[in-house]
């Protein structure tokens, strides 16, 4: 048995019997949906049709990350176990969630001076996030040590390689991250912004695309030029989407349809919480292994 522990946020946005099953330990985000507060704990306590139903109602969403207080005791569990601890954290380009979980490990070395405990950025955000501590996982069930895992981390996470498109702009001119009169226009015109996550772990707009079947076939393009390996992929791929699983299942499609080695090998997942709270429904997201993200 390993004598460490992989650890993460709840918004790696893969399932709670996914994680259980990888031997995956997460800390759980909070969302606020009109006057209640929720734990974004992989839909286990809300779903995310009831969620998204709500949004369209009208009901405000708001997000936040887990605290000092929580990721002291998530942390002192396994360490009072003696074991290590390997924590990533969601992009610091999207949440400043790692300065927490660096204030509470900080503290704790000075308890447990004899255990590791590394805290480290994932540069990444939603089921790519979640494809990254996959990787982890199995590295760690070859028989890894916790120094050589975190190595993988640190030469290895801008390989992730994240694309997103959205079908409906409404949250995204909500919470700010497209102007309304651009999103007006984007709307009118059945525009759908791809976008991707950048050497930093931003979210950057890079084209406008008209229509849903041209942005899917361009997600796809994408990975034709970024893959590992091209054409010749063989590597996990996931994909997740709020509450459009239909447009996911086409992307899927259409990988397994170009890369001969992925049929049947694509994974769709939903959004979590927190990520769908601020997209709303209506978003595809892509991830699988690639070249480094450089910009």
């Amino acid at each position: 048995m390993s004598d460490f522990i992989i650890s993460c946020c709840s918004t790696i946005d893969l399932s709670d019997e996914y994680a259980k099953k990888r031997g995956i330990e997460y800390v759980n985000f909070h969302i606020m949906l009109g006057e209640t507060e929720y734990p974004d704990d992989m839909w286990k306590t809300l779903t995310p049709q009831e969620m998204y139903k709500r949004m369209l109602d009208g009901e405000m969403s708001k997000t936040s990350q887990v605290s000092v207080m929580e990721y002291t005791e998530h942390f002192k569990k396994f360490l009072d176990q003696g074991k290590d601890i390997l924590h990533l954290t969601l992009s610091s380009g999207i949440s400043g969630t790692i300065n927490s979980a660096n204030l509470a490990a900080d503290q704790l070395r000075d308890e447990y001076p004899d255990r590791k405990i590394y805290v480290e950025d994932s540069f990444a955000a939603s089921s790519g996030f979640g494809l990254l501590v996959d990787k982890l996982c199995d590295l760690r069930d070859e028989g890894k040590t916790i120094d050589e895992v975190h190595d993988f981390v640190i030469s290895e996470r801008l390989r992730l390689q994240h694309w997103f498109f959205s079908t409906d702009l409404t949250f995204y001119i909500r919470g700010g991250r497209v102007s309304k009169a651009s999103g007006f226009v984007g709307n009118l015109l059945n525009i759908c912004p791809l976008l991707n996550v950048d050497y930093l772990g931003r979210l950057i707009p890079r084209e406008k695309i008209r229509s849903k079947k041209k942005v899917i076939k361009r997600i796809v393009e994408k990975m034709e030029e970024h893959a590992e390996n091209g054409f010749d992929y063989s590597e996990k791929v996931f994909i997740s989407n709020s509450d459009c699983l239909e447009d996911a299942r086409q992307v899927a499609a259409l990988i397994e349809e170009k890369f001969p080695r992925m049929k049947g090998n694509v994974e769709i997942w939903p959004i979590g919480a927190t990520i769908g709270a601020h997209t709303g429904p209506g978003t595809v997201a892509l991830f699988f292994w690639g070249d480094k993200r450089a910009d």
